[in-house]
Protein backbone atom coordinates (compact mmCIF):
# COMPACT_ATOMS: atom_id res chain seq x y z
CA UNK A 1 0.00 0.00 0.00
CA UNK A 2 1.44 3.42 -1.01
CA UNK A 3 1.92 6.22 1.47
CA UNK A 4 -0.50 9.08 0.71
CA UNK A 5 2.35 11.61 0.84
CA UNK A 6 4.28 9.63 -1.76
CA UNK A 7 1.42 8.66 -4.03
CA UNK A 8 2.23 9.67 -7.62
CA UNK A 9 -1.27 8.75 -8.78
CA UNK A 10 -2.83 11.46 -6.59
CA UNK A 11 -0.36 14.01 -7.91
CA UNK A 12 -1.13 12.99 -11.48
CA UNK A 13 -4.84 13.49 -10.82
CA UNK A 14 -4.05 16.99 -9.51
CA UNK A 15 -2.11 17.77 -12.71
CA UNK A 16 -5.14 16.75 -14.77
CA UNK A 17 -7.42 18.79 -12.52
CA UNK A 18 -5.52 22.04 -12.95
CA UNK A 19 -5.28 21.46 -16.72
CA UNK A 20 -9.05 21.05 -16.91
CA UNK A 21 -9.43 24.11 -14.64
CA UNK A 22 -7.25 26.20 -16.97
CA UNK A 23 -9.33 25.14 -19.97
CA UNK A 24 -12.51 25.94 -18.05
CA UNK A 25 -11.28 29.45 -17.12
CA UNK A 26 -10.18 30.12 -20.70
CA UNK A 27 -13.56 29.01 -22.03
CA UNK A 28 -15.32 31.13 -19.42
CA UNK A 29 -13.23 34.13 -20.35
CA UNK A 30 -13.92 33.76 -24.08
CA UNK A 31 -17.64 33.19 -23.56
CA UNK A 32 -18.06 36.02 -21.06
CA UNK A 33 -16.00 38.56 -22.96
CA UNK A 34 -19.09 40.64 -23.63
CA UNK A 35 -20.19 40.88 -19.98
CA UNK A 36 -16.64 40.83 -18.58
CA UNK A 37 -17.20 38.08 -15.97
CA UNK A 38 -13.45 37.13 -15.87
CA UNK A 39 -10.60 39.60 -16.25
CA UNK A 40 -12.78 42.61 -15.51
CA UNK A 41 -9.92 44.77 -14.24
CA UNK A 42 -6.99 43.74 -16.38
CA UNK A 43 -8.21 41.60 -19.32
CA UNK A 44 -4.84 41.27 -21.03
CA UNK A 45 -3.09 40.24 -17.79
CA UNK A 46 -5.81 37.64 -17.21
CA UNK A 47 -5.53 36.25 -20.76
CA UNK A 48 -1.74 36.03 -20.90
CA UNK A 49 -1.44 34.66 -17.39
CA UNK A 50 -4.10 32.06 -18.18
CA UNK A 51 -2.43 31.07 -21.46
CA UNK A 52 0.96 30.72 -19.78
CA UNK A 53 -0.58 28.72 -16.95
CA UNK A 54 -2.44 26.50 -19.42
CA UNK A 55 0.77 25.82 -21.34
CA UNK A 56 2.56 24.91 -18.11
CA UNK A 57 -0.29 22.62 -17.09
CA UNK A 58 -0.25 20.86 -20.46
CA UNK A 59 3.51 20.42 -20.31
CA UNK A 60 3.51 18.94 -16.82
CA UNK A 61 0.54 16.68 -17.60
CA UNK A 62 2.29 15.23 -20.65
CA UNK A 63 5.99 15.25 -19.79
CA UNK A 64 6.29 15.44 -16.01
CA UNK A 65 6.93 12.16 -14.15
CA UNK A 66 4.84 12.24 -10.95
CA UNK A 67 6.73 9.32 -9.33
CA UNK A 68 9.94 11.40 -9.48
CA UNK A 69 8.31 14.73 -8.68
CA UNK A 70 6.54 13.39 -5.59
CA UNK A 71 9.90 12.45 -4.02
CA UNK A 72 11.52 15.82 -4.79
CA UNK A 73 10.44 18.47 -2.27
CA UNK A 74 11.96 21.39 -4.17
CA UNK A 75 10.22 20.57 -7.46
CA UNK A 76 6.91 19.85 -5.79
CA UNK A 77 6.99 23.05 -3.72
CA UNK A 78 7.96 25.08 -6.81
CA UNK A 79 5.03 23.62 -8.75
CA UNK A 80 2.55 24.46 -5.99
CA UNK A 81 3.97 28.00 -5.61
CA UNK A 82 3.59 28.58 -9.38
CA UNK A 83 -0.06 27.49 -9.06
CA UNK A 84 -0.63 29.96 -6.20
CA UNK A 85 1.03 32.83 -8.07
CA UNK A 86 -0.99 32.08 -11.22
CA UNK A 87 -4.30 32.02 -9.31
CA UNK A 88 -3.40 35.22 -7.38
CA UNK A 89 -2.62 37.01 -10.69
CA UNK A 90 -5.94 35.81 -12.14
CA UNK A 91 -7.71 37.09 -8.99
CA UNK A 92 -5.95 40.42 -9.35
CA UNK A 93 -6.84 40.70 -13.05
CA UNK A 94 -10.49 39.87 -12.30
CA UNK A 95 -10.97 42.64 -9.76
CA UNK A 96 -9.92 41.05 -6.49
CA UNK A 97 -11.16 38.50 -4.02
CA UNK A 98 -14.82 39.19 -4.71
CA UNK A 99 -14.44 37.55 -8.15
CA UNK A 100 -14.75 34.19 -6.41
CA UNK A 101 -11.52 32.82 -7.89
CA UNK A 102 -9.85 32.91 -4.48
CA UNK A 103 -11.58 29.73 -3.43
CA UNK A 104 -9.51 27.86 -6.02
CA UNK A 105 -6.59 28.41 -3.65
CA UNK A 106 -8.26 26.01 -1.20
CA UNK A 107 -7.53 23.14 -3.60
CA UNK A 108 -3.86 24.11 -3.88
CA UNK A 109 -3.47 24.47 -0.09
CA UNK A 110 -5.22 21.11 0.37
CA UNK A 111 -2.71 19.48 -1.98
CA UNK A 112 0.12 21.17 -0.08
CA UNK A 113 -1.32 19.77 3.16
CA UNK A 114 -1.29 16.29 1.61
CA UNK A 115 2.19 16.33 0.13
CA UNK A 116 4.04 18.65 2.56
CA UNK A 117 4.15 17.48 6.18
CA UNK A 118 4.42 19.46 9.39
CA UNK A 119 5.08 23.18 9.73
CA UNK A 120 6.08 23.59 6.09
CA UNK A 121 2.51 22.78 5.05
CA UNK A 122 1.17 25.41 7.46
CA UNK A 123 3.82 27.85 6.24
CA UNK A 124 2.57 27.31 2.69
CA UNK A 125 -0.96 28.19 3.81
CA UNK A 126 0.38 31.29 5.58
CA UNK A 127 2.27 32.37 2.44
CA UNK A 128 -0.87 31.96 0.33
CA UNK A 129 -2.92 33.95 2.86
CA UNK A 130 -0.36 36.77 2.89
CA UNK A 131 -0.37 36.94 -0.91
CA UNK A 132 -4.18 37.15 -0.95
CA UNK A 133 -4.23 39.83 1.74
CA UNK A 134 -1.40 41.78 0.06
CA UNK A 135 -3.21 41.70 -3.29
CA UNK A 136 -6.45 42.86 -1.60
CA UNK A 137 -4.69 45.74 0.23
CA UNK A 138 -3.08 46.79 -3.04
CA UNK A 139 -6.43 46.99 -4.79
CA UNK A 140 -7.97 48.70 -1.75
CA UNK A 141 -5.33 51.43 -1.95
CA UNK A 142 -6.12 51.86 -5.63
CA UNK A 143 -9.79 52.15 -4.58
CA UNK A 144 -10.68 49.30 -6.90
CA UNK A 145 -12.47 47.49 -4.04
CA UNK A 146 -14.13 48.51 -0.78
CA UNK A 147 -13.74 47.31 2.80
CA UNK A 148 -15.86 44.22 2.10
CA UNK A 149 -12.97 42.89 0.06
CA UNK A 150 -10.70 43.11 3.11
CA UNK A 151 -13.17 41.04 5.13
CA UNK A 152 -13.42 38.46 2.31
CA UNK A 153 -9.61 38.22 2.13
CA UNK A 154 -9.36 37.69 5.89
CA UNK A 155 -12.11 35.07 5.82
CA UNK A 156 -10.38 33.28 2.94
CA UNK A 157 -7.12 33.32 4.91
CA UNK A 158 -8.89 31.60 7.83
CA UNK A 159 -10.30 29.01 5.43
CA UNK A 160 -6.84 28.39 4.00
CA UNK A 161 -5.41 27.71 7.47
CA UNK A 162 -8.33 25.46 8.39
CA UNK A 163 -7.93 23.56 5.12
CA UNK A 164 -4.19 23.09 5.70
CA UNK A 165 -4.72 21.83 9.26
CA UNK A 166 -7.63 19.56 8.27
CA UNK A 167 -5.82 17.90 5.37
CA UNK A 168 -2.60 17.50 7.34
CA UNK A 169 -4.59 15.80 10.13
CA UNK A 170 -6.38 13.49 7.70
CA UNK A 171 -3.20 12.76 5.78
CA UNK A 172 -1.28 11.95 8.97
CA UNK A 173 -4.07 9.66 10.10
CA UNK A 174 -4.09 7.91 6.73
CA UNK A 175 -0.32 7.69 6.81
CA UNK A 176 -0.36 6.01 10.23
CA UNK A 177 -3.12 3.67 9.09
CA UNK A 178 -1.06 2.80 6.03
CA UNK A 179 2.04 2.20 8.15
CA UNK A 180 0.09 -0.06 10.49
CA UNK A 181 -1.39 -1.91 7.54
CA UNK A 182 2.06 -2.28 5.96
CA UNK A 183 3.50 -3.51 9.27
CA UNK A 184 0.69 -6.04 9.64
CA UNK A 185 1.08 -7.12 6.01
CA UNK A 186 4.85 -7.47 6.48
CA UNK A 187 4.32 -9.47 9.67
CA UNK A 188 1.74 -11.69 7.95
CA UNK A 189 4.14 -12.21 5.03
CA UNK A 190 6.90 -13.02 7.53
CA UNK A 191 4.68 -15.57 9.27
CA UNK A 192 3.75 -17.05 5.91
CA UNK A 193 7.41 -17.36 4.88
CA UNK A 194 8.23 -18.82 8.30
CA UNK A 195 5.42 -21.35 8.01
CA UNK A 196 6.52 -22.26 4.50
CA UNK A 197 10.12 -22.71 5.69
CA UNK A 198 8.98 -24.90 8.59
CA UNK A 199 6.75 -27.01 6.35
CA UNK A 200 9.51 -27.29 3.75
CA UNK A 201 12.15 -28.44 6.25
CA UNK A 202 10.16 -30.52 8.70
CA UNK A 203 11.01 -34.20 8.81
CA UNK A 204 7.43 -35.27 8.18
CA UNK A 205 6.52 -35.27 4.51
CA UNK A 206 3.36 -33.28 3.72
CA UNK A 207 1.41 -33.58 0.50
CA UNK A 208 -1.88 -31.72 -0.08
CA UNK A 209 -4.22 -32.67 -2.92
CA UNK A 210 -7.51 -31.11 -3.95
CA UNK A 211 -10.83 -32.83 -4.64
CA UNK A 212 -9.62 -33.74 -8.15
CA UNK A 213 -6.51 -35.44 -6.73
CA UNK A 214 -4.21 -32.72 -8.05
CA UNK A 215 -1.16 -31.80 -5.97
CA UNK A 216 -1.29 -28.33 -4.40
CA UNK A 217 1.58 -28.60 -1.91
CA UNK A 218 4.50 -30.95 -1.43
CA UNK A 219 7.48 -30.31 0.84
CA UNK A 220 11.10 -31.44 0.58
CA UNK A 221 10.68 -34.33 3.00
CA UNK A 222 7.83 -35.75 0.91
CA UNK A 223 9.95 -35.47 -2.23
CA UNK A 224 12.79 -37.31 -0.49
CA UNK A 225 10.61 -40.06 0.98
CA UNK A 226 8.81 -40.55 -2.34
CA UNK A 227 12.11 -40.49 -4.28
CA UNK A 228 10.97 -37.64 -6.53
CA UNK A 229 13.23 -35.11 -8.24
CA UNK A 230 13.38 -31.80 -6.39
CA UNK A 231 14.04 -29.83 -9.56
CA UNK A 232 10.65 -30.68 -11.06
CA UNK A 233 7.44 -28.75 -10.42
CA UNK A 234 4.73 -31.04 -9.06
CA UNK A 235 2.07 -28.39 -8.51
CA UNK A 236 -1.17 -29.16 -10.35
CA UNK A 237 0.23 -32.60 -11.20
CA UNK A 238 -2.18 -35.46 -10.77
CA UNK A 239 -1.73 -37.86 -7.86
CA UNK A 240 -1.98 -40.65 -10.43
CA UNK A 241 1.73 -40.03 -11.12
CA UNK A 242 2.37 -41.70 -7.73
CA UNK A 243 0.33 -44.94 -8.08
CA UNK A 244 0.71 -46.29 -4.51
CA UNK A 245 -0.51 -43.02 -3.01
CA UNK A 246 -3.32 -42.65 -5.54
CA UNK A 247 -4.74 -46.08 -4.72
CA UNK A 248 -4.31 -45.49 -1.00
CA UNK A 249 -6.23 -42.18 -1.12
CA UNK A 250 -8.99 -43.75 -3.21
CA UNK A 251 -9.38 -46.65 -0.77
CA UNK A 252 -9.37 -44.25 2.17
CA UNK A 253 -12.12 -42.13 0.64
CA UNK A 254 -14.11 -45.24 -0.25
CA UNK A 255 -13.96 -46.38 3.39
CA UNK A 256 -15.58 -43.13 4.58
CA UNK A 257 -12.21 -41.59 5.37
CA UNK A 258 -11.32 -43.99 8.13
CA UNK A 259 -8.70 -46.60 8.82
CA UNK A 260 -5.35 -46.91 10.57
CA UNK A 261 -2.08 -45.49 9.17
CA UNK A 262 -0.55 -47.59 6.41
CA UNK A 263 3.07 -48.66 6.06
CA UNK A 264 4.28 -48.78 2.46
CA UNK A 265 7.69 -49.35 0.93
CA UNK A 266 7.77 -46.63 -1.71
CA UNK A 267 11.56 -46.89 -1.94
CA UNK A 268 13.45 -50.17 -1.70
CA UNK A 269 14.36 -50.85 1.90
CA UNK A 270 12.83 -47.61 3.19
CA UNK A 271 9.29 -48.11 4.51
CA UNK A 272 7.17 -45.04 5.18
CA UNK A 273 4.14 -44.57 7.41
CA UNK A 274 1.26 -42.74 5.74
CA UNK A 275 -1.61 -40.99 7.50
CA UNK A 276 -4.44 -39.15 5.77
CA UNK A 277 -6.76 -36.44 7.02
CA UNK A 278 -9.37 -34.11 5.56
CA UNK A 279 -8.90 -30.34 5.63
CA UNK A 280 -11.89 -28.01 5.31
CA UNK A 281 -10.71 -25.07 3.24
CA UNK A 282 -13.53 -22.58 2.67
CA UNK A 283 -16.26 -24.25 0.67
CA UNK A 284 -13.95 -26.97 -0.63
CA UNK A 285 -11.99 -29.78 0.97
CA UNK A 286 -8.39 -30.90 0.70
CA UNK A 287 -6.77 -34.23 1.50
CA UNK A 288 -3.60 -33.93 3.57
CA UNK A 289 -1.16 -36.85 3.31
CA UNK A 290 1.42 -37.14 6.10
CA UNK A 291 4.44 -39.26 5.17
CA UNK A 292 6.84 -40.29 7.93
CA UNK A 293 10.04 -42.29 7.81
CA UNK A 294 9.06 -45.58 9.43
CA UNK A 295 12.68 -46.21 10.37
CA UNK A 296 12.49 -43.53 13.08
CA UNK A 297 9.56 -45.31 14.71
CA UNK A 298 11.34 -48.62 14.23
CA UNK A 299 14.35 -47.19 16.02
CA UNK A 300 12.20 -46.23 19.01
CA UNK A 301 10.61 -49.68 19.02
CA UNK A 302 14.06 -51.22 18.81
CA UNK A 303 15.20 -49.34 21.89
CA UNK A 304 12.20 -50.61 23.87
CA UNK A 305 12.70 -54.12 22.53
CA UNK A 306 16.39 -54.16 23.40
CA UNK A 307 15.66 -52.93 26.91
CA UNK A 308 13.17 -55.78 27.41
CA UNK A 309 15.51 -58.26 25.74
CA UNK A 310 18.35 -57.24 28.02
CA UNK A 311 16.32 -57.95 31.13
CA UNK A 312 15.12 -61.29 29.69
CA UNK A 313 18.49 -62.57 28.50
CA UNK A 314 20.22 -61.54 31.70
CA UNK A 315 17.81 -63.73 33.64
CA UNK A 316 17.95 -66.79 31.36
CA UNK A 317 21.66 -66.69 30.49
CA UNK A 318 22.61 -67.97 33.91
CA UNK A 319 20.00 -70.74 33.69
CA UNK A 320 21.26 -71.89 30.29
CA UNK A 321 25.01 -71.49 30.73
CA UNK A 322 25.40 -73.59 33.85
CA UNK A 323 23.73 -76.78 32.52
CA UNK A 324 25.28 -76.12 29.10
CA UNK A 325 28.73 -75.96 30.65
CA UNK A 326 28.06 -79.12 32.59
CA UNK A 327 26.95 -80.95 29.42
CA UNK A 328 29.99 -79.78 27.46
CA UNK A 329 32.37 -80.68 30.29
CA UNK A 330 30.80 -84.11 30.73
CA UNK A 331 31.13 -84.77 26.98
CA UNK A 332 34.82 -83.82 27.09
CA UNK A 333 35.44 -86.15 30.06
CA UNK A 334 33.56 -88.95 28.37
CA UNK A 335 35.61 -88.48 25.19
CA UNK A 336 38.84 -88.85 27.21
CA UNK A 337 37.75 -92.23 28.63
CA UNK A 338 40.03 -95.06 27.33
CA UNK A 339 37.17 -97.52 27.10
CA UNK A 340 34.91 -95.42 24.87
CA UNK A 341 34.15 -96.76 21.41
CA UNK A 342 34.59 -94.83 18.19
CA UNK A 343 30.84 -94.51 17.72
CA UNK A 344 30.36 -93.09 21.21
CA UNK A 345 33.29 -90.73 20.71
CA UNK A 346 31.58 -89.38 17.60
CA UNK A 347 28.50 -88.78 19.69
CA UNK A 348 30.54 -86.81 22.23
CA UNK A 349 31.88 -84.65 19.36
CA UNK A 350 28.33 -83.94 18.26
CA UNK A 351 27.42 -82.98 21.83
CA UNK A 352 30.42 -80.66 22.03
CA UNK A 353 29.72 -79.01 18.65
CA UNK A 354 26.10 -78.29 19.45
CA UNK A 355 27.03 -77.09 22.93
CA UNK A 356 29.37 -74.57 21.29
CA UNK A 357 26.60 -73.56 18.89
CA UNK A 358 24.14 -72.99 21.74
CA UNK A 359 26.82 -71.04 23.62
CA UNK A 360 27.40 -68.90 20.51
CA UNK A 361 23.69 -68.15 20.33
CA UNK A 362 23.69 -67.15 23.99
CA UNK A 363 26.76 -64.93 23.48
CA UNK A 364 25.21 -63.26 20.43
CA UNK A 365 21.94 -62.67 22.23
CA UNK A 366 23.75 -61.22 25.24
CA UNK A 367 25.83 -58.97 23.00
CA UNK A 368 22.65 -57.78 21.30
CA UNK A 369 20.90 -57.04 24.58
CA UNK A 370 23.92 -55.32 26.15
CA UNK A 371 24.36 -52.96 23.23
CA UNK A 372 24.40 -49.35 24.33
CA UNK A 373 22.62 -46.41 22.74
CA UNK A 374 24.18 -45.48 19.39
CA UNK A 375 26.80 -42.75 19.40
CA UNK A 376 26.28 -41.30 15.92
CA UNK A 377 29.08 -39.43 14.19
CA UNK A 378 29.04 -37.53 10.92
CA UNK A 379 31.79 -38.68 8.57
CA UNK A 380 32.62 -39.07 4.88
CA UNK A 381 32.05 -42.66 3.78
CA UNK A 382 34.61 -42.20 1.00
CA UNK A 383 37.36 -41.71 3.61
CA UNK A 384 36.13 -44.10 6.29
CA UNK A 385 35.47 -47.20 4.16
CA UNK A 386 39.02 -47.68 2.73
CA UNK A 387 40.44 -47.61 6.28
CA UNK A 388 37.92 -50.21 7.40
CA UNK A 389 38.70 -52.46 4.41
CA UNK A 390 42.44 -52.31 5.13
CA UNK A 391 41.85 -53.32 8.74
CA UNK A 392 39.48 -56.14 7.75
CA UNK A 393 41.84 -57.62 5.17
CA UNK A 394 44.74 -57.77 7.60
CA UNK A 395 45.84 -61.41 7.89
CA UNK A 396 43.23 -62.68 5.39
CA UNK A 397 43.68 -63.84 1.82
CA UNK A 398 40.58 -62.15 0.43
CA UNK A 399 39.85 -59.73 -2.41
CA UNK A 400 37.67 -56.70 -1.65
CA UNK A 401 37.09 -54.34 -4.57
CA UNK A 402 36.05 -50.79 -3.72
CA UNK A 403 34.15 -48.30 -5.87
CA UNK A 404 34.26 -44.90 -4.18
CA UNK A 405 31.77 -42.28 -5.33
CA UNK A 406 32.74 -38.83 -6.55
CA UNK A 407 32.52 -35.92 -4.14
CA UNK A 408 31.56 -36.29 -0.52
CA UNK A 409 29.27 -39.01 0.79
CA UNK A 410 28.42 -37.77 4.28
CA UNK A 411 26.61 -40.17 6.60
CA UNK A 412 25.66 -40.10 10.27
CA UNK A 413 25.98 -43.40 12.14
CA UNK A 414 27.73 -45.09 15.02
CA UNK A 415 31.03 -46.21 13.46
CA UNK A 416 31.28 -49.24 15.75
CA UNK A 417 27.84 -50.42 14.67
CA UNK A 418 28.65 -49.86 11.00
CA UNK A 419 31.89 -51.85 11.41
CA UNK A 420 29.96 -54.75 12.95
CA UNK A 421 27.34 -54.71 10.18
CA UNK A 422 29.98 -54.68 7.43
CA UNK A 423 31.94 -57.43 9.16
CA UNK A 424 28.87 -59.69 9.20
CA UNK A 425 28.04 -58.92 5.56
CA UNK A 426 31.62 -59.35 4.37
CA UNK A 427 31.99 -62.65 6.23
CA UNK A 428 28.85 -63.98 4.53
CA UNK A 429 29.72 -62.59 1.11
CA UNK A 430 33.28 -63.89 1.10
CA UNK A 431 32.19 -67.33 2.32
CA UNK A 432 29.52 -67.76 -0.35
CA UNK A 433 31.80 -66.36 -3.07
CA UNK A 434 34.48 -68.90 -2.16
CA UNK A 435 31.99 -71.77 -2.14
CA UNK A 436 30.52 -70.75 -5.52
CA UNK A 437 33.59 -69.56 -7.46
CA UNK A 438 36.54 -70.82 -5.41
CA UNK A 439 37.69 -67.23 -4.79
CA UNK A 440 36.80 -65.10 -1.77
CA UNK A 441 35.86 -61.85 -3.49
CA UNK A 442 33.32 -59.08 -2.86
CA UNK A 443 32.65 -55.60 -4.23
CA UNK A 444 31.84 -52.55 -2.08
CA UNK A 445 30.16 -49.72 -3.98
CA UNK A 446 29.28 -46.24 -2.66
CA UNK A 447 26.59 -44.15 -4.31
CA UNK A 448 23.82 -41.62 -3.80
CA UNK A 449 20.09 -41.87 -4.33
CA UNK A 450 18.85 -40.57 -7.63
CA UNK A 451 16.84 -37.55 -6.43
CA UNK A 452 18.36 -36.60 -3.07
CA UNK A 453 21.62 -36.28 -1.18
CA UNK A 454 21.32 -39.57 0.73
CA UNK A 455 24.23 -42.01 0.44
CA UNK A 456 24.08 -45.79 0.24
CA UNK A 457 26.57 -48.67 0.39
CA UNK A 458 26.23 -51.89 -1.59
CA UNK A 459 27.97 -55.16 -0.63
CA UNK A 460 28.03 -57.33 -3.77
CA UNK A 461 29.24 -60.93 -3.67
CA UNK A 462 29.79 -63.56 -6.35
CA UNK A 463 27.77 -66.29 -4.69
CA UNK A 464 24.56 -67.92 -5.93
CA UNK A 465 22.38 -65.42 -4.08
CA UNK A 466 19.22 -65.92 -2.06
CA UNK A 467 16.24 -67.62 -3.65
CA UNK A 468 12.92 -65.80 -3.70
CA UNK A 469 11.21 -68.29 -1.37
CA UNK A 470 13.86 -67.73 1.32
CA UNK A 471 14.14 -63.97 0.88
CA UNK A 472 11.34 -63.09 3.30
CA UNK A 473 13.10 -64.98 6.13
CA UNK A 474 16.65 -63.76 5.55
CA UNK A 475 16.55 -61.22 8.41
CA UNK A 476 14.62 -63.40 10.84
CA UNK A 477 16.42 -64.26 14.09
CA UNK A 478 17.89 -67.77 14.34
CA UNK A 479 17.13 -68.45 10.67
CA UNK A 480 20.13 -69.96 8.91
CA UNK A 481 20.95 -72.42 6.15
CA UNK A 482 24.40 -73.12 7.63
CA UNK A 483 24.81 -76.08 9.94
CA UNK A 484 27.11 -74.17 12.25
CA UNK A 485 25.52 -70.75 11.93
CA UNK A 486 23.60 -69.06 14.74
CA UNK A 487 21.14 -67.30 12.45
CA UNK A 488 21.76 -63.96 14.17
CA UNK A 489 24.30 -62.28 11.88
CA UNK A 490 21.86 -60.67 9.45
CA UNK A 491 19.30 -60.12 12.17
CA UNK A 492 21.82 -58.19 14.28
CA UNK A 493 22.92 -56.24 11.19
CA UNK A 494 19.34 -55.21 10.54
CA UNK A 495 18.86 -54.24 14.20
CA UNK A 496 22.03 -52.15 14.19
CA UNK A 497 20.97 -50.35 11.01
CA UNK A 498 17.50 -49.60 12.31
CA UNK A 499 18.75 -48.26 15.63
CA UNK A 500 20.85 -45.79 13.57
CA UNK A 501 17.87 -44.86 11.35
CA UNK A 502 19.44 -46.65 8.41
CA UNK A 503 17.92 -49.53 6.48
CA UNK A 504 19.26 -52.70 4.91
CA UNK A 505 17.66 -54.85 2.23
CA UNK A 506 18.63 -57.51 -0.27
CA UNK A 507 18.27 -57.29 -4.03
CA UNK A 508 19.99 -58.38 -7.20
CA UNK A 509 21.97 -55.94 -9.29
CA UNK A 510 21.24 -55.19 -12.93
CA UNK A 511 23.60 -58.01 -13.95
CA UNK A 512 22.00 -60.48 -11.51
CA UNK A 513 24.61 -60.43 -8.75
CA UNK A 514 23.74 -60.89 -5.08
CA UNK A 515 23.71 -57.56 -3.23
CA UNK A 516 22.96 -56.24 0.26
CA UNK A 517 22.35 -52.50 0.29
CA UNK A 518 22.55 -50.13 3.28
CA UNK A 519 20.60 -46.89 2.83
CA UNK A 520 21.73 -44.25 5.31
CA UNK A 521 19.44 -41.49 6.51
CA UNK A 522 20.33 -37.85 5.88
CA UNK A 523 23.48 -36.84 7.74
CA UNK A 524 21.80 -33.65 9.06
CA UNK A 525 19.00 -35.51 10.83
CA UNK A 526 18.50 -35.38 14.58
CA UNK A 527 18.67 -38.52 16.72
Amino acid sequence: MLNVQHNPTLLKIYFYFRTVLAFFLLGGYLISESNQFFGTLYPNLFLWTLLAYLGLCLFTSVFAKPHKLVNSFNRLAASLIVDVLAIVLLIHASGGIESGLGYLLLVIVAMAGIFIRGQLGIAFAAMTSLLVIAETLYLFQLREIDSKGLFSAGFLGVLLFCTAYAFQFLTEKLRRSNLEAEAQAAFAAHLQRLAQAIVARMRTGILVVDSNHRIELINDSALRLLDLARESDYHDLGLASIPPLASLVSDWQTKSRSGPPQVLELRAGQPVRIRLSMLEFGTSTRTVIYIEDHRVMTQQAQQLKLASLGRLTASIAHEIRNPLGAISHAAQLLAESPSISKGDKRLTEIIHQHSQRVNQIVESTLALSRRKEPQPETFDLNHWLPRFVNQYRTGQNVAIDLEVGTGQHMVKMDQTHLSQVLTNLLDNGLRYSRLHTGTARVLLRIGKSRHDDISYLEIIDYGPGISDDLLQHVFDPFYTTEERGSGLGLYISKELCEINQASIHYHRTADGMSCFRIDFSHFQRMF
